[in-house]
């Protein structure tokens, strides 16, 4: 038996539209494994939670165009010289440090990231290790990864007769 449905406002009844979250499984795994930690320290103050704490990811885009490869670190606050970047073949890795500030009042919260942090990617085919780049600018690393000669698409041309047909 059908039931008699109350019609609403359409302006009214229409809910806000929430801009698109993007999924983060592995910022989500970062935030437990911090909690995680805050936790293990506020119940075993002496022991040493910070010695397995393992290097934090920062935020990287990739991005492939026909010649390259592009990777954009968010790194703020990070000094050129405290950043490593290695390739070996097909792999690149991101890694280094950010110091924590001395400071001279209470730190009332903290939720900037410090300490050693790690990026690995193995790109989907090989590169040009000589021709690596990397620059930092307003906390971003950019990091431009060549394709060799080889691996770069080509257009070929296609010689022959069309048999006759004036296409």
């Amino acid at each position: 038996m059908p039931l008699p449905v109350r019609q609403r406002d359409s302006a009214r009844a229409r809910p806000q539209a929430r801009p698109v979250q993007r999924f983060e499984p592995f910022r989500e795994l970062e935030e437990i494994q911090q909690h995680l930690n805050e936790l293990l320290r506020s119940t075993f103050p002496q022991a040493p939670v910070d010695e397995i704490v393992r290097p934090w990811v920062p935020p990287v885009d990739i991005e492939e165009t026909e010649d390259e490869w592009i990777l954009e670190a968010e790194l703020p606050g990070v000094d050129k010289r405290d950043i490593n970047v290695e390739a070996h073949e097909s792999e690149v890795m991101i890694s280094g440090d950010i110091k924590e500030r001395e400071r001279k009042g209470i730190l009332r919260r903290r939720t900037r990231k410090t300490g050693a942090f790690e990026f690995r990617v193995t790109l989907p085919g090989p590169t040009d290790a000589d021709a690596i780049t990397a620059d930092v600018k307003d906390g971003v690393l950019t990091v431009r990864i060549p394709k060799p000669e080889e691996a770069r698409p080509r257009r070929i041309e296609i010689s022959g007769d069309n048999g006759g047909d004036p296409r």
